[in-house]
């Protein structure tokens, strides 16, 4: 599940001044809903064959995974002038929000090395016609993700 522009990679060859601006929106299914995730993600991304984006990360935890998806806006400078390229990026970010709210989508920091190791995997052996809950099952989960539960203080114990 990833789409390139070779214009991105030019633009890139240029310079800093040309610097494409990559935004990552992370999704968060529950770890049932993965596969119903990647399923809604394809078809939106067929809905907008204009738009460079890639699977950048992927991990999990006891409950949910978190697939991170990097949508290329442009080189900055057309991306401040509001070019095509970004307007149609845009309108995707902004379809995802609205078609994939169920799966909790935000606004998220370049994913790590690992994540994007088990991205790279994910879409190796997608191309090879393994299933994502197979890609799943070899991540390890990341335990401290989740927040330990608050002991409640004395004052807010009911008593029986």
């Amino acid at each position: 599940m990833q789409r390139s522009a070779s214009n991105a990679q030019a633009a890139v060859e240029l310079g800093s001044e040309q610097e494409s601006v990559v935004v990552h929106v992370q999704l968060r299914p529950r770890r049932g809903a993965t596969r119903k995730c990647l399923t809604a993600l394809a078809a939106l991304a067929a809905e907008h064959e204009e738009v460079s984006f890639a699977v950048t990360g992927l991990s999990k935890d006891d409950r949910v995974v978190r697939v991170t998806v990097g949508v290329d806006l442009g080189p900055r400078t057309a991306v401040a002038k509001f070019s095509p390229q970004a307007q149609a990026a845009y309108a995707f970010v902004s379809a995802v929000f609205t078609s994939l709210y169920d799966h909790m989508p935000v606004y998220t920091a370049e994913p790590s090395g690992a994540e994007r190791a088990a991205a790279a995997v994910l879409l190796e052996q997608a191309a090879n016609g393994a299933s994502a809950a197979d890609v799943l099952e070899g991540i390890p989960a990341d335990p401290a993700s989740i927040p330990a539960p608050r002991v409640p203080s004395p004052d807010e114990r009911i008593s029986a």
